[in-house]
């Protein structure tokens, strides 16, 4: 999952917790946990959590 992998690398960089990430990009405190455990994130989803990504100055 690269979303996944993309957020996790956002995360480690800005020392964000999960749940805040979650909450921040797109008001969704468990999006890290449940991408962790298997949810399939969709389009829109995906260029929302992005979008909040590069807005935030990316990596």
């Amino acid at each position: 999952m690269a979303l996944l992998r993309e957020i996790q690398g956002y995360i480690r960089s800005t020392g964000m917790k999960p749940t805040v990430f979650g909450r921040a990009a797109v008001n969704d405190p468990r999006l890290v946990t449940d991408l962790k455990r298997g949810r399939e994130p969709g389009a829109r989803l995906s260029a929302r959590v992005r979008a909040f990504i590069a807005a935030e100055g990316g990596r």
